[in-house]
């Protein structure tokens, strides 16, 4: 009888809200601002917020966080839908904090009634001054001392558009002293006079990210509202509106969030790797980004077997990678289709083999499946493509793979003895010569010749060619933040090898972008969804058949 699964906090909170009639149902949310694309470390807030409503019969909102028109665009608004959609979840409703723009400016008119609110003449840089250290309180600003009816005339002008970005903003009168920095009077809304890609140039003043999003949960009843870490600190605050407003009793709650080794979660720095031009956009398959993990070839259910792996934390901590790398391993170990591939071939002559011959053998599609998910064909000819790294002239110590006067199995097809090989005027072999054994067919085989090698193959005839894009991680560094300066110091130069002229299986030219393949002893590929066109078929390495970095790092 296996173990039940013991409840994460967040869980067991959510079952005392219920049980003690708290709350009779509850209703997350995903609140994403759209200035950028999704990463892994959103996946994890994704499959939590939705998870938890999912398990608990609850709902969860999607709701776009649009409060800087500077940043934001409806391309990242549709590429953060699409990526929800595509791990697997769809939400109750979609919201925009721009859809409460109207009602969370009334909620500031309210607090200015009530003393709570005033407008600040001081620059950003003269506020951030003003307000002290943790050790020593702020210095209270003279536009405190402001009358209500001053408050609400300025603040009508700054909604009019009668002031310049960082003339005035409009500040929460809380505490210069308390010994949280986040409740010295902090800034509720400033004037950006840039048109925003839903309200257009109706607004020139937009409301802080703590204003706007409590209010937008109290707005939509959200009843957990889950935050990463960083926003602890940032909880009175949120319960401090709440409080004077006398709005939904929202509550924010806090866990930790998704650190990877050899990744980088900024999304400041990952548009300037997008910028700067060093990957070819946000969904570069050696990007963190949904949209690259997706285009790379990992799958729905391997995001979200990592994320439930992982688990739910309090305290910030460090995943490796390498379990990312392992449950896509896992997942396409069991759907992947197995495909031969020769990315540096050299030509293998059957001398003994019937010129004009094709012998159509059988191969599975996956061995993991029932009935090995069926057969495909696989022609068979007297010139076949090798792997050049499976001859050797002088062979080394227990090697099994072809050498002069040695044997060796094609997979799925006959035995070969190499009787001979041929170089080029620079030396380098270019044909390998074998005579096969007919008695020795796969699933046939009566030749009672026992070979400990076994390799790959493709018929020279009936060979396509096709581009392969063997991605490695992005950085070399563990921690590539670390690097004091600049952390592209740390990218990982052999992030990319390109390989032209690969020569692949004919069952492959009907592969579609999203499907997987196991390439024998290579790895586990996709089709590029953004470079193959209807004449260039072009693979992307998901990930190696076993963790090489594992064994780099163990030296």
């Amino acid at each position: 009888m296996s173990e039940e699964k013991s409840l994460h906090f967040l869980e067991e909170i959510v079952e005392k809200d219920l049980s003690t009639g708290k709350h009779t149902s509850i209703h997350t949310r995903f609140p994403p601002e759209p200035n950028g694309y999704l990463h892994i470390g959103h996946a994890k807030s994704i499959c939590l917020n939705f998870g938890l409503a999912d398990k608990y019969g609850g709902k969860t909102n999607l709701r776009f966080d649009d409060t800087n028109p500077v940043t934001e665009d409806t391309e990242y608004v549709e590429s953060i839908k699409a990526d929800v959609r595509w791990l697997g979840f769809d939400w109750e409703e979609e919201h925009y904090a721009s859809d409460y723009f109207d009602q969370i400016y009334v909620l500031a008119i309210s607090l200015i009634k009530k003393g709570l609110a005033y407008v600040e003449d001081m620059t950003a840089e003269e506020i951030a001054a003003s307000k002290g250290t943790p050790t020593e309180p702020g210095r209270e600003s003279q536009a405190r001392s402001r009358t209500v009816e001053e408050n609400l005339s300025l603040f009508t002008a700054m909604k009019e558009g009668k002031y310049n970005d960082g003339e005035k903003v409009l500040r929460a009168k809380i505490d210069m002293s308390s010994p949280n920095m986040h409740m010295r009077d902090p800034i509720m809304y400033r004037i950006k006079k840039t048109s925003h890609h839903r309200t257009g140039d109706t607004w020139c003043i937009y409301p802080m990210y703590d204003f706007a999003h409590g209010q937008s949960d109290s707005i939509e009843h959200i009843t957990h509202s889950i935050c990463t870490l960083e926003f602890e600190v940032h909880r009175p605050l949120y319960n401090w509106y709440v409080e004077q407003l006398g709005t939904f009793p929202s509550t924010q709650y806090e866990f930790a969030r998704l650190n990877l080794t050899y990744t980088v979660m900024s999304k400041r720095k990952l548009l300037q790797l997008v910028q700067e031009k060093l990957v070819d956009g946000w969904d570069d398959p050696r990007m963190p980004t949904i949209s690259g993990l997706r285009r790379r070839g990992f799958t729905p259910l391997s995001i979200r077997n990592f994320c439930e792996r992982i688990g739910v934390q309090r305290r910030e901590n460090i995943i490796d990678v390498g379990l990312l790398e392992f449950c896509i391993r896992e997942d396409l170990n069991k759907v992947a289709l197995r495909r031969m591939v020769v990315l540096d071939p050299i030509k293998l002559i059957i001398t003994n083999y019937p010129d004009g011959s094709t012998d159509i053998l059988k191969g599975e599609n996956n061995p993991e499946l029932e009935d090995n998910g069926g057969y495909r064909d696989m022609p068979f000819t007297k010139e076949l493509w090798i792997e050049s790294e499976d001859f050797q002239e002088v062979p080394q110590k227990k090697w099994f793979r072809l050498a002069p006067d040695m044997k060796v199995r094609l997979k799925s097809a006959y035995i070969v003895h190499c009787t001979g090989f041929k170089k080029d005027e620079t030396g380098k072999v270019v044909e390998v010569h074998c005579e096969y054994i007919p008695e020795s067919k796969s699933g046939q085989d009566t030749s009672g010749i026992n070979v400990k090698g076994t390799i790959h193959w493709i018929s020279a005839e009936h060979a396509l060619d096709a581009e392969v894009r063997l991605y490695d991680r992005l950085f070399q560094a563990e921690d590539p933040s670390d690097e004091e300066g600049d952390f592209k110091l740390n990218m990982n130069p052999n992030s990319l090898e390109i390989i032209p002229t690969a020569k692949i299986e004919p069952s492959l030219k009907d592969a579609k972008p999203g499907d997987q393949f196991q390439f024998i002893r290579k790895g586990y590929f996709t089709l590029d969804s953004k470079f193959t066109t209807e004449d260039k078929l072009v693979f992307n390495r998901t990930v190696t058949l076993k963790d090489a970095w594992a064994k780099m790092t163990s030296r």
